[in-house]
C-alpha cells in the first residue's frame, strides 16, 4: 500500500500545502504531545465555526520529499495531517502511507465528508461529525463512523444545547463510545467548557471533553502554533 522512498515517484508526487510547523498538540488524546502539523489547502466545507479559513485557498505545491525535508529539522515522530480537508488531495493517503512505511505515528484530522476507507490504517483517523450549528450536518458521509476502530476518534463541536442533545443522540443511538473514543469540543469562545461538561455529567455520557489545549497556550488567533 502507498509509496516507499525507494519509489521513483517520490520526487514527482506533491501535495497543496497551506503550513507546515511544530506545535503542542491541542486536541485529541493526544493533546499535550510535541507534534509536526502539515496543514494542507482546500476545504468543500463551510462551517460556521471553522477556525482555519485561510486553508482555504493559497499555499504551495510541495514535493514529498520537500516536505519529508522540512519535517526533519523537527526530530518529532507524531505528525498530523489537516486542513482545510487533506483528503480532498488524491495524493494524500500515499503520503500518509509513506509516512506510516518511514515510523511516524500519524494522525488524520477530517471533516467527516470524504470517504476514509482508502485511508491506511496504520494511521490514526480523528473524524470531525458536523453538528447542526456547523450547517454542514448534511454533508456528513455516515458511512465512516462504521469504519473507526478502537484506535480512531470522533470529534463533535458543540455550539449550544441543540449541538449537544443531537450529538448525545448520535453517540448514543450508534454506540459510538464502545467503538472509538469520543471527544466533544465546545465552540471556542462561544460555550463555555464548565457549561459542557454539566451537561455531560448529568447525562453521564462516556465521553471526553476537549479543550484546545493551543488556545489556551497561545493567543486564539495565531497561525502556525
Amino acid at each position: 500500500m502507498g509509496v516507499g522512498l525507494e519509489d521513483p515517484t517520490v520526487s514527482t508526487r506533491s501535495l497543496h500545502i497551506t503550513e507546515i510547523f511544530y506545535s503542542i498538540q491541542g486536541e485529541s488524546t493526544h493533546a499535550g504531545r510535541p507534534c509536526i502539523f502539515i496543514r494542507l489547502t482546500g476545504c468543500s466545507l463551510r462551517c460556521t465555526w471553522c477556525d482555519t479559513p485561510y486553508a482555504f485557498e493559497g499555499g504551495q505545491t510541495m514535493l514529498f520529499h520537500e516536505i519529508l525535508e522540512h519535517m526533519a529539522r523537527y526530530q518529532c515522530p507524531l505528525v498530523e495531517m489537516t486542513g482545510g480537508e487533506p483528503l480532498n488531495q488524491k495524493e494524500t493517503s500515499a503520503f500518509i502511507s509513506l509516512l506510516c512505511d518511514n515510523d511516524f505515528e500519524v494522525l488524520l484530522e477530517t471533516s467527516g465528508a470524504v470517504d476514509i476507507a482508502p485511508v491506511d490504517r496504520r494511521a490514526h483517523i480523528i473524524l470531525d461529525v458536523k453538528c447542526p450549528s456547523s450547517g454542514m450536518t448534511g454533508r456528513m458521509y455516515w458511512d465512516n463512523l462504521a469504519q473507526l476502530t478502537s484506535k480512531d476518534e470522533a470529534k463533535f463541536v458543540i455550539q449550544d444545547r441543540r449541538d449537544y442533545k443531537w450529538a448525545r443522540d448520535v453517540i448514543t443511538q450508534r454506540h459510538l463510545s464502545e467503538q472509538c473514543s469520543v471527544l466533544l469540543s465546545p465552540v471556542f469562545g462561544v460555550l463555555d467548557l464548565q457549561t459542557l461538561s454539566n451537561w455531560i455529567l448529568e447525562d453521564h455520557l462516556p465521553v471526553r471533553v476537549q479543550a484546545q489545549l493551543h488556545k489556551f497556550i497561545w493567543d486564539p488567533q495565531a497561525r502556525g502554533v
